[in-house]
């Protein structure tokens, strides 16, 4: 699979603020990312420096597997990383027209464009009567002007009402389906966990986690479980070789996995053993309980 971002070991210093810190990870092509942290963890700066908007103090980044300079990979790329700056007085096609001169491309995407972000029958309206959230879907077409192999989005819902939030969502998941790798900066775990494939978890300009989002932690999830004789129950599942930890919560039992078990092998192991249960389902922990381990373990 084509690497289309490689960062190794990225270092900016503002004076004694460690914004990124030893910063290493890769993009690799048709995947959706996301670089998950608080507010001023470090994603913006280390968006600014591979669009080579803010200089680096160390380390090295390259796109497309090193074949292309900076500045002639910036021109397979699409960005938003600050808040759209339109002509009010001018249409969306107008404004389009305009970027599509400013980046030497022709007009002939412009339409397709406008359909993609859900704002063609609004295209000859002013930008001034725009929503928050049509302003924002115009900013993601115009970056898309030049049919990106990756688009960098930084918190591309951030003061979005609900409806708002949920069509710039959809968008870059129709965006994603159609081939374009996507990389976006957020806060909100929630926006993660329902918009990306892989996730990049950083505080302080510290990476803590690279890789897929359901592969965030190694757990093997948990059951919730409860049955008349819970005493009994609490028995067979300590000795039972996959069940770590228990725990009583409100009358129900969880049981953390030490290792990989079906809710149906564990039904039938306690029913062969005289436990008929009420209540049994396996989950997997939340995004947001598994960002809080890993954050609060560092």
């Amino acid at each position: 699979m084509e690497t289309i971002l490689s960062i190794q070991n990225l270092d900016k210093k503002y004076g004694k603020v460690h914004a990124v810190n030893n910063l290493s990870f890769d993009i690799q092509k048709g995947n959706v990312y996301g670089i998950l942290g608080p507010n001023g963890s470090g994603k913006s700066t280390t968006l600014g420096i591979i669009l080579n908007v803010v200089n680096k103090t160390s380390g090295n980044f390259s796109w497309f597997n090193g074949r292309l300079s900076t500045h002639e990979a910036l021109k397979k790329v699409g960005a938003i990383i600050e808040r759209p700056n339109f002509y009010p007085y001018m249409s969306a096609v107008q404004n389009l027209q305009l970027i599509c001169k400013i980046k030497g491309v022709s007009y002939d995407k412009i339409e397709e464009k406008l359909k993609t972000v859900n704002l063609y029958d609004r295209r000859n309206s002013k930008f001034r009567t725009y929503s928050l959230g049509m302003k924002q879907r115009l900013a993601i077409a115009s970056a898309l002007l030049n049919d990106p192999e990756i688009l960098i989005l930084d918190e591309p819902t951030n003061g979005l009402d609900p409806q708002g939030i949920h069509e710039i969502r959809q968008i870059i998941k129709d965006i994603a389906k159609n081939g374009t790798t996507i990389l976006l900066a957020s806060h909100l775990l929630d926006e993660v966990e329902k918009v990306c494939s892989h996730v990049v978890v950083i505080r302080n300009g510290i990476k803590l986690y690279s890789g897929r989002v359901d592969e965030m932690t190694a757990s093997n999830g948990f059951f919730e479980l409860q049955a008349d004789n819970q005493n009994k129950l609490i028995k067979l599942l300590e000795n039972h070789s996959s069940i770590g930890t228990i725990n009583n919560e409100n009358g129900v039992l969880i049981a953390n996995l030490a290792s990989e078990l079906s809710a149906s092998e564990i039904n039938k192991f306690l029913f062969d053993n005289g436990v008929s249960l009420s209540h049994l389902v396996k989950r997997k922990p939340s995004l947001e309980q598994q960002f809080l381990d890993l954050t609060n373990n560092k």
